[in-house]
């Protein structure tokens, strides 16, 4: 199993940032290695809610379906599943003044033989995980992104 975790604070209030950030589409915006992110179907955001995920990293694409599959106020969790893997992106939020504390976790499950890819898969998402907290600090600071 993979696992890594960042934890950082952007200059936007709390809500802003969630509202955003449960929006998984949005993903293609701060996440490095998303290259498109689309929902399945129109109904508005709540838990069940799917997105069909492509992603690429280090020269390597895979398509996963993403579901909300935790939607607290301060608490989002997307469940990404394929043949291959099933990924957890798990997001918490703190208000800190004006600011929000965000801590991301990402873990990824290789199902079978992908589970020998664990070690350099490690470090391949420690390297992909040290460019989310500037991603999303830029995106999400950006004067026109989350609200």
């Amino acid at each position: 199993m993979v696992e890594v975790s960042r934890t950082f604070t952007v200059a936007r209030p709390l809500d802003d940032v969630v509202a955003y950030l449960r929006d998984f589409a949005n993903a293609r915006e701060w996440d490095p290695g998303t290259q498109r992110c689309e929902q399945i179907g129109v109904d508005p955001i709540a838990l069940g809610t799917q997105w069909r995920n492509t992603s690429k990293l280090y020269g390597i694409s895979t398509e996963l379906t993403y579901e909300l599959t935790r939607d607290d106020p301060a608490h989002v969790t997307f469940t990404g599943r394929n043949k291959t893997a099933t990924t957890v992106d798990d997001l918490t939020f703190t208000a800190d003044g004006n600011d929000t504390r965000i801590t991301y976790r990402a873990q990824v499950d290789f199902h079978g033989l992908a589970r020998l890819a664990d070690p350099v898969a490690q470090l391949a998402f420690n390297r992909l995980a040290d460019t989310v907290p500037k991603q999303m600090t830029e995106v999400l600071n950006a004067p026109t992104s989350a609200g």
